[in-house]
């Protein structure tokens, strides 16, 4: 059976359920779940967090007996197999649902198809691929882990008009206004961890964490330092989880950041820096689904010369500040336009007085 116009609909509210868990869910993918009988809803749920129920389990919970003969609309393929919690494609067959209409397969190659399947075992009819895209998007770490083994890394900075983050002097507080500075602890609140190096460390010796809007949950906090330089008194170390990705093997010094809390994790590459692929790797093997990069000029050069960066959030204030300050990224010289790194723009839109953009690498 196709989808209709009331799948997509349906679907459409599904996903909306499904961001209730933008800030919550990682691990897990955020996922939500309508369920619909004779053309009215009987039950609504959402992932909220790892280790609690799923969003069918919550959908079907306030269903109760008018599950039976119901459409359940879910933005993620039901689970098949038991993880922390049972199976969401046993719930479904047993509380007798009619239908199941997904918005996509789910990545994880302990389902992948195998939801599905067992719904359809049990005589329940399927139907997969309404509003693909818009799942795929609200899930795009998840997807990125499951698929590449690493998390989506989006690189977040904020500049002038005439592409420059702080004065020659290095001071940077601040270029863009509070409207800004508080859409991107949104981006900070969705991420599993929030990336940068010791430059920024030194120079501006941030938080990174989220402060400006409500969450219940602050993302890891990691600082690419290859000499391990990072100061013992630096706010990163202050409070909650932070890991130092660094080159060298310096025992008193990997010691003196351990009795701070941090976790130190060693990844040279041949030229004596942080291998940065394959700190994503690690990464993707500890669960993270998204990185946000706040970092100097120097480390998102090295970011996307790397094919580390999926994705760029850029906030661009009205104001010119000249050519001796520091621009965005470290990048080599072109001697032809040829050899440009193109962009494609997402999404773009004012934010206070400021610009943002949002691009991936074409």
């Amino acid at each position: 059976m196709s989808a209709s116009v009331d799948d997509t609909r349906w679907m459409a509210r599904a996903l909306q359920l499904a961001e209730l868990g933008l800030f919550t869910t990682t691990p897990n993918p955020r996922v939500g779940c309508v369920l619909v009988r004779d053309g009215q809803v009987v039950g609504e749920g959402w992932h909220r967090r790892a280790g609690e129920p799923h969003a069918e389990v919550h959908a079907l919970a306030q269903a109760g007996d008018r599950a039976r003969g119901a459409t359940a609309y879910v933005t993620l393929e039901p689970c098949a197999h038991h993880g922390r919690t049972p199976p969401c494609a046993d719930a479904l067959v047993r509380a007798g649902v009619a239908r199941v209409v997904a918005a996509m397969e789910d990545p994880n190659p302990l389902v992948a198809g195998r939801g599905l399947a067992r719904l359809r075992e049990a005589g329940i009819a399927t139907h997969c691929g309404v509003l693909e895209t818009e799942a795929r998007e609200l899930n795009i770490g998840f997807v990125s882990r499951m698929t590449r083994g690493r998390p989506w890394l989006r690189l977040k900075a904020a500049a002038t008009l005439d592409g420059k983050t702080a004065l020659h002097n290095g001071v940077s507080q601040w270029i863009t206004g509070p409207d800004a500075r508080r859409d991107a602890h949104r981006w900070r609140a969705r991420s599993c961890a929030v990336l940068t190096g010791i430059g920024t460390v030194r120079d501006d010796d941030p938080q990174l964490n989220v402060r400006a809007i409500p969450t219940e949950r602050q993302p890891l906090r990691i600082v690419v330092d290859a000499r391990l330089e990072t100061p013992l008194h630096a706010h990163v170390l202050d409070g909650g989880p932070v890991l130092i990705a660094g080159a060298v093997d310096a025992p008193a010094r990997i010691a003196a950041l351990q009795a701070r809390g941090a976790d130190v994790l060693i990844l040279p590459n041949d030229a004596g820096k942080v291998a940065l692929p394959a700190l994503l790797a690690e990464l993707g093997r500890r669960g993270l689904n998204e990185i946000t990069a706040e970092s100097g000029f120097k480390l998102n050069g090295s970011l996307l010369r790397e094919g580390c960066v999926d994705e760029l959030v850029l906030y661009l204030a009205p104001t010119l500040v000249g050519d001796a300050a520091r621009g965005l990224f470290n990048l080599p010289a072109l001697d032809a336009l040829a050899d440009q790194r193109r962009l494609n723009f997402r999404d773009v839109r004012q934010i206070g007085p400021d610009l943002r953009i949002v691009a991936r690498p074409a």
